[in-house]
């Protein structure tokens, strides 16, 4: 078992595009051609992210979710696309995606219907894999929805995942198994990393404050069972959409957003609409500083530190003996707060020792200098906000 997920991917957390959250379900496409799932869709944000700068940011995966599918399999039970949705199949849009030097991650459900009701992989993992596999698919989501028990949810996963492997092709394999375990029991993680690439923990990621700052309470709540596990082809993922360039957040909870998801090692996988993004989000989302700490070759998931009143201190262990350091104030009311503390906090004392520099990453870039092992910092946060720090 220990070896059921030997393909070799995921070495970073992954990153790329996913049409849920921002697009949803949406299938009537006479009556809104622009933001209806389809093979337009893709091909539209394929074309920006290869002509953008997403791609050589590293965002490598444009990902289709819920409801793709025709109503029902085919004669011979396979998966279809919707045939007016996506009248080339998947196979042509797979092979537009990777011409743009992009992979396709597709969406399926360990159930007998996905979570939106259409065809689910239920009694067809074996032959769903290979499907997707001739399709040329490079990811899969793989929902909960719709299981019956969770013994049957547990064998599922672990079947796809074999199924994957069997089909020769490297499929970087998403799971929602630990979610839909939650509620009854504590999930083995030890097991789920045996079999998945990254994993989902918490509840659908909403484009709302509220949403990022549950996703960060429940974060730092569970942290003792889950960031030890985290690490090199498996990953925790508090639901991989970076909603940032949409509706719901303010400037500063989008800084949030990035800079923990960082922290985090969490796939960064935007959900919003590239052809119309403003300037001060694409570049958030390309900062080359923040990326490089969210795909540190260490491995490692950041965890929380120290927690007084509003502030919230996380660390991320870095190659090269560095720190990821985030300030996050959580509150909702007034202006900018002030968070002291000393940098013996830091890598259990090791980070500062006997100095250290200091590189501010967000919200803006700048250096603060050489620091001793036994100073204090001071860092001026904005309500909701974060700085994001390098040591």
């Amino acid at each position: 078992a220990a070896l059921a997920l030997d393909n070799g991917l995921a070495r970073t957390p992954p990153m790329g595009w996913l049409h849920w959250e921002r697009f949803l379900c949406g299938t009537d496409c006479a009556a809104d051609p622009r933001r209806c799932v389809s093979e337009q869709l893709f091909v539209e944000m394929a074309d920006r992210m290869a002509a953008d700068g997403w791609r050589d940011a590293g965002y490598e995966f444009i990902c289709i979710d819920d409801c793709w599918m025709a109503p029902t399999r085919d004669e011979h039970g396979r998966l279809r696309a919707d045939p007016k949705r996506f009248p080339g199949g998947i196979r042509k849009l797979a092979d537009y995606v990777h011409s743009k030097g992009l992979k396709l991650g597709i969406y399926s459900d360990v159930g007998n219907k996905t979570c939106a009701g259409f065809p689910g992989s239920y009694n067809h993992y074996d032959l769903d894999a290979q499907t997707f596999a001739s399709w040329g698919v490079d990811l899969l989501k793989f929902d909960g929805c719709n299981s019956g028990s969770l013994e049957l949810l547990a064998e599922g996963y672990r079947h796809m995942s074999l199924a994957l492997n069997k089909t020769g092709r490297s499929i970087v394999y998403s799971c929602e198994w630990p979610f839909y375990l939650r509620p009854v029991q504590q999930p083995n993680y030890t097991e789920i990393k045996q079999y998945c690439n990254h994993w989902r923990n918490f509840y659908d990621v909403y484009d709302s404050w509220s949403s990022i700052k549950g996703i960060l309470d429940w974060t730092a709540l569970h942290q003792d069972s889950i960031v030890k596990i985290a690490g090199p082809g498996g990953w925790n993922d508090p639901d991989m959409a970076l909603v940032i360039g949409n509706f719901g957040l303010s400037w500063d909870q989008s800084v949030t957003q990035m800079a923990m998801w960082a922290i985090m090692a969490a796939p960064l996988f935007m959900s919003n609409d590239l052809r119309r993004i403003s300037p001060e989000a694409k570049c958030l989302l390309q900062n080359k500083e923040v990326i490089a700490i969210n795909q540190d070759p260490l491995g490692k998931q950041g965890y929380q530190i120290a927690k007084d009143k509003n502030f919230q201190l996380w660390e991320r262990p870095l190659s090269g003996q560095a720190y990821a350091v985030a300030v996050l104030n959580q509150q909702e009311i007034g202006g900018p707060q002030n968070f002291t503390f000393s940098l013996t906090f830091l890598g259990n004392g090791l980070a500062c020792n006997p100095a250290c520099s200091i590189r501010q990453v967000l919200p803006a870039s700048r250096d603060w200098g050489i620091y001793s092992w036994i100073s204090s910092l001071s860092v001026e946060v904005n309500p909701t906000g974060t700085v994001l720090l390098k040591v």
